[in-house]
């Protein structure tokens, strides 16, 4: 594999090309009208418009991309996250076109892709699950005798796609019909798809995800585990490695069942098996993502494996050159999504032009970064503008770095979750280690912000003040009649 366009933009096509570059493959880069100056295309060794701004009519243009790789001369598509990246046909496409997809089998995808079908697959393995239907359904009369089954509360989600849409908490009989309606509407607009499907609300749960790899010999290990139950809206927006609460007898356990999961489906590459794991420490699959995750980089820190190598490793066919037991955690790593975002208006999204724009340096610091000062956030394009993530040797360390990191990253013309992201980490009960998925809905308000704001704008007061009133006092010299400076010149 010499030559590789990657089908994405921003911080993630430059963290791949960065990898590429290393391994001394050559990239292509794919961009649409809106991102023509953007840096992911002045970093690769190539570069091909697209299209209009739009995704609907650039990026997620299965043709376009794949004419671009045959243009180039590009071996392989590492398709990064979001766009076409779990998309089963384009996988396929990839393939038919003589070109290596850096990614799992299209059957993989589509299995995976399907939370009903998903569990299909994992369920000869022994693998927990949370009570419900198993089958799609859109009935209303249905849902209420399954809801009598399991109990209340319940959880309507939808079967195909994810991000928190079609997904509705039910908490009596009275509100099912309502929300089973909204969230088959909801579903239907968003994946054309208003087949949903229920089970048993975990009320409090922790949201951890296993870290996947898996070769073509046959090889599968984990790669630990990634604590993500810091969302907003079924968001994640901060996420850790390792997690604070599991021991290492659950950690192997749920490693297990992951290994199990891709084995159910032939995985190959790097994928993510996420479980939901209760109050009692009991966990429940929940679905696999498959394709590198955003908050990668922190498992990538605490192993010392970096995974766009091991993906493009394994697509080559390659074997991988360790064993479960070669692996081990080493010290503690931790990430903030950096989104255009107003923490103060309900996370909605901020779009202007980043006036300044200074991100943080130092060891035990990365920023996976995809802007510059000067360049607009576009409105076309989810808002994340970077990952920055913080590594200690424990816990305690990386949040103390992480606060500081997020102090020293300046932005301004934009909004963005900065400050949400140094709220959490301040906050006793993720210092603590003692909170779940309702951390936001808990925990957070626009209010609880601005008194932050209020109370550093205090200290930052008294601290000039004092620094003013010092250097009065240090600056008032005696008048002395032999001084020059005192001579009036008439």
């Amino acid at each position: 594999m010499k030559k590789i366009l990657i089908a994405n933009r921003g911080e993630i096509a430059i963290r791949v090309m960065k990898t590429a570059q290393k391994m001394g493959i050559k990239t292509v880069a794919v961009y649409s009208e809106a991102d023509r100056g953007a840096p992911h295309v002045r970093f690769a060794d190539e570069a091909v418009l697209l299209g209009p701004a739009a995704s609907s009519e650039s990026y997620l243009v299965m043709e376009k991309v794949i004419q671009a790789a045959k243009d180039t001369g590009a071996d392989g598509i590492h398709p990064g996250y979001g766009f076409l990246s779990e998309n089963a046909q384009f996988a396929q496409l990839v393939e038919d076109a003589g070109m290596t997809f850096i990614g799992p089998k299209p059957y993989a995808i589509k299995v995976m892709g399907n939370k009903l079908a998903a569990k299909e697959a994992v369920r000869d393995y022994d693998i927990p699950m949370v009570p419900g239907i198993e089958e799609a359904i859109t009935d209303v009369a249905l849902a209420k005798k399954v809801a009598q089954e399991i109990g209340f509360p319940i959880l309507i989600k939808a079967s195909a796609g994810g991000g928190g849409k079609g997904m509705r908490v039910v908490s009596n009989m009275e509100e099912l019909p309502e929300q089973m309606d909204r969230a088959i509407s909801e579903a239907q607009a968003a994946f054309g798809d208003g087949a949903v499907f229920i089970e048993k609300y975990v009320a409090s749960p922790r949201h951890i995800e296993i870290q996947v790899l898996a070769d073509t010999h046959g090889n599968v290990v984990h790669i630990f585990e990634r604590e993500c139950s810091v969302q907003r809206r079924h968001q994640k927006v901060v996420e850790e490695a390792p997690s604070a609460v599991l021991t290492p007898s659950l950690r192997e356990a749920m490693g297990e069942a992951a290994i199990k999961v891709a084995k159910a489906c032939d995985y190959i590459g790097a994928g993510t098996v996420e479980f939901l794991l209760d109050e009692n420490k009991n966990f429940y699959f929940l679905e696999m993502n498959t394709r590198l995750q955003v908050e990668h980089p922190v498992s990538e820190i605490i192993a010392g494996i970096d995974l766009v190598e091991q993906q493009i490793k394994v697509a080559r066919g390659e074997k991988l050159a360790f064993e479960q037991s070669d692996l081990s955690i080493n010290g503690h790593a931790l990430e903030v999504r950096v989104y255009a975002e107003d923490p103060l208006d309900n996370f909605m999204p901020s779009i202007g032009t980043l006036s300044t724009y200074q991100m943080p340096t130092g060891n035990g610091i990365r920023v996976d970064n995809g802007f510059e000062e000067g360049m607009e956030i576009p409105i076309y394009y989810d808002p994340m503008i970077s990952k920055l993530i913080t590594y200690g040797k424990d816990r305690d360390e990386a949040i103390s770095l992480m606060i500081k990191a997020i102090d020293n990253y300046k932005v301004d013309g934009v909004a963005t979750t900065l400050p949400f992201g140094k709220f959490v980490c301040e906050h006793e009960a993720f210092t603590t280690g003692d909170f779940d998925t309702h951390f936001v809905k808990n925990y957070y308000s626009a209010q609880h912000l601005e008194e932050q704001y209020e109370e550093e704008r205090k200290v930052a007061a008294l601290v000039g003040l004092k620094l003013y009133l010092e250097n009065q006092k240090s600056l008032k010299t005696p008048i002395h009649s032999t001084s020059n400076w005192n001579k009036r010149n008439d």
